[in-house]
């Protein structure tokens, strides 16, 4: 299996159907969330849909670069979550996550082993390889997050 499926595999294990390294992964952590739970505050913490919405920014903000954009995204702006007001908007979000995580996966997968090694966009950003890593350790971090937030609102 080439570097850069097995990358894709990690991926998809954290944010879609992976039980390995979390025995958990984010579609699972979600699919019982309701809006109003996701839009619930616990303390000075981070709601779920702001961490859903924070993930799926950079996951989108790499897909533009996989498909031969730029690098539009800015760190100062990942946690600006439009309202939620329905649990339309909600499964909105999550739709909009599952896309964006599949279509990574899918770009990843394409591209050949010897990418890994480029410049991501510009040298102070590291590698491709370095960025993907990122991406699934960023991941795991608030998908961490996400399962006790989770866990205090149903205690």
């Amino acid at each position: 299996m080439s570097s850069t499926s097995q990358l894709a595999k990690r991926f998809r294990e954290v944010v879609l159907d992976g039980l390995w390294i979390a025995n958990t992964n984010f579609k699972d952590q979600l699919k019982d969330v309701t809006w109003k739970q996701a839009m619930t505050k616990v303390g000075s913490l981070n709601t779920i849909a702001m961490l859903t919405f924070h993930i799926d920014y950079y996951i989108a903000g790499l897909v533009n670069v996989f498909e031969g954009g730029g690098l539009e995204i800015k760190d100062q702006y990942s946690f600006d979550l439009p309202p939620i007001e329905s649990e339309e908007q909600w499964e909105e979000l999550l739709h909009k996550l599952w896309n964006d995580a599949e279509k990574f996966a899918n770009l990843l997968e394409q591209m050949p082993d010897s990418k890994m090694d480029e410049v991501f966009v510009d040298e102070k950003y590291g590698t491709y390889l370095r960025n993907i890593d990122g991406m699934i350790e960023h991941a795991y971090y608030h998908l961490g997050q996400i399962t006790l937030i989770k866990k205090l609102l149903t205690n």
